[in-house]
């Protein structure tokens, strides 16, 4: 919320400081170099997410969520009462949009203390947070069809906003909250401790103490919001791996919940650093802040149309197969994938201006001659609208030794760009491939295998009770015509008998996929196919293992990737 942190911020550089002042000191001459043959993870569009981004309705519409390929959202508890930034109403109750949330395939967490209708919070008393507790957990408990939360998030930014006079400490307060949610709820994970920004001491002192009382988060969860925050994402990633080694705490997934200052959150360039940053250090989701209104994916809509800062995440979006490593250059910066199936490579970068240079390499797969299309969003803000980016050239570049090097010439340090490079000819006009280790994997697991195309499946897929450990692994593709296609599917089941799940498309009836046995798990190879039927543009194509709707399947089967013709 806008208001919240003027006094924590107000001691460092504006971006526009870093823009003006020290950017065009370094600016010009720089390269960002992509090493294509360098795996870093698979692309699961980590810094795709909001707090508070998605409301009821058309506040946003779904056809601007898809091709954004959201991660994961924090919303509002169940009854939230929050007026955050002037509001004059509660909106965006997790509940009320979990179908919508579902639907553009993210997860997301629930902010408990946002039940109340001030920030900062106005504590009562124990009798009447435990109430709200008790009465919050057994609405999502009851809420059968709502598959899609991850975590209760037990408080926000305690460090300032956790009341110790009236209410004691916040970590006795955690391990008094921790229990008594799972009195109620032994499923859904528990995230925390949310500081409002990183700090050795405190994050020491809340995981003794969370050992010592068996109150571990199942995610650990903070905040970065200084302008200078993507700059200590590393430090702060691994200061935290080093505590939680050190007090014996197995390694627990890490979501930066809220992310850019005010003055960054609209800038094109600042998104891009943000991203580079969390895919290379093993952050595992990260949402956009919510400074000024909700329901608007963080400022990426207005009047729910794209801004400049869309595009930069729809390029990201755009990402599939692996994120390959990028090297900075100064301000220059970037994150980039390669699509193995499709031979294809997206670099969205900025940071810097002037004249500079993409230098890739290990490009030896697409052939000895690629095209590489060049484009840039405006850095208009929130306000203005932006309905496409722009075409900055298009270009055949001869590949030397696996390499090229791409000039981009004056460069807005405030702007993102993209470059796209496929074979000169060949090249695929629409995706066909979907890997699994891509997709939403709900309740299941990422690993990798040697087999696997692209080098990674999706496995456990287990769960067959209630709608909090139901598992399933749902599909956002992209097709360019309302018509039936054969859908392929690539999966090991090592069970000897055959498994099956359950398929739907579109939100429609579920039919059963049946796997004969394979050889052995994580050995892939064997193939089923069926046919669907599916929209022009954007579908959400589920396989589950349970899910509202769905008895549930038999046995068990991994899955390599989908594959549409």
């Amino acid at each position: 919320m806008r208001y919240r942190r003027t006094a924590a911020t107000a001691a460092t550089l504006t971006v526009l400081a870093l823009l003006t002042t020290t950017v065009p000191a370094q600016a010009a001459g720089n390269t960002l170099t992509v090493n294509v043959g360098s795996v870093v993870r698979p692309v699961t569009h980590v810094a795709s997410g909001g707090l508070y981004a998605v409301d009821t309705g058309t506040k946003p519409p779904l056809s601007q969520m898809y091709p954004l390929k959201l991660n994961h959202l924090t919303q509002p508890p169940p009854g939230g009462q929050q007026l955050g930034n002037g509001a004059t109403q509660p909106c965006c109750d997790g509940l009320q949009v979990a179908g919508k949330v579902t639907s553009a395939g993210a997860q997301q967490f629930y902010r408990m203390p946002d039940i109340y209708p001030n920030f900062p919070y106005r504590w009562i008393s124990w009798a009447d947070w435990e109430s709200k507790v008790r009465t919050m957990v057994q609405a999502r408990v009851s809420a059968g069809s709502v598959t899609n939360v991850d975590g209760w998030e037990l408080w926000n930014e305690p460090d300032w906003t956790w009341n110790t006079a009236a209410a004691g400490s916040f970590l006795a307060g955690w391990t008094r909250t921790h229990r008594l949610i799972r009195t109620i709820d032994t499923v859904t994970p528990i995230v925390g401790p949310s500081h409002s920004y990183y700090n050795h001491t405190w994050m020491v002192d809340f995981l003794t103490n969370a050992r010592n009382t068996n109150t571990v988060p199942d995610v650990i969860v903070w905040h970065e919001l200084g302008n200078d925050s993507y700059l200590n994402v590393q430090a702060h990633v691994a200061d935290y791996r080093a505590i939680e080694s050190s007090l014996g705490i197995s390694p627990r997934p890490i979501s930066i919940n809220e992310y850019a200052s005010p003055s960054q959150v609209d800038i094109p360039s600042v998104a891009v650093h943000y991203m580079a940053v969390f895919e290379r250090h093993g952050v595992r989701s990260a949402e956009r802040a919510y400074w000024y209104e909700a329901g608007t994916l963080n400022g990426l809509l207005h009047n729910n149309a794209p801004t400049a800062s869309y595009w930069a995440y729809k390029w990201y979006g755009d990402m599939a197969g692996n994120i390959v490593q990028t090297v900075p250059g100064s301000w220059l910066d970037g994150v980039a994938s390669y699509d193995s199936t499709r031979r294809f490579v997206n670099v969205v970068l900025g940071g810097d201006s002037g004249n500079n240079t993409v230098r890739v390499n290990g490009l030896g797969a697409l052939g000895s001659q690629v095209r590489v299309t060049l484009s840039r969003t405006n850095t208009t803000g929130r306000t203005t609208n932006q309905s496409a980016p722009v075409t900055v050239s298009a270009a055949t570049y001869t590949v030397a030794n696996g390499s090229i090097s791409v000039p981009v010439n004056g460069m807005d340090a405030a702007a993102a760009y993209q470059l796209l490079i496929t074979p000169a000819s060949g090249a695929a006009t629409w995706q066909q491939r979907y890997e699994a280790e891509n997709a939403t994997a709900v309740n299941a697991n990422r690993f990798s295998s040697g087999s696997a195309s692209n080098g990674g499946y999706v496995g456990r897929i287990d769960g067959t009770a209630n709608s909090r450990n139901q598992s399933f692994v749902d599909f956002i593709v992209n097709v360019p015509a309302a018509r039936s296609y054969t859908m392929t599917l690539g999966y090991a089941n090592g069970t000897g008998a055959t498994a099956t799940q359950g398929l739907a498309y579109n939100g429609g009836a579920y039919s059963t996929i049946s796997y004969p046995p394979t050889a052995a798990w994580g050995v892939f190879g064997s193939t089923v196919n069926t046919t669907v039927t599916l929209n022009a543009g954007y579908n959400v194509i589920r396989l589950a293992k349970g899910a509202p709707n769905f008895t549930g399947g038999a046995g068990y089967a991994e899955l390599d990737y989908l594959h549409l013709s």
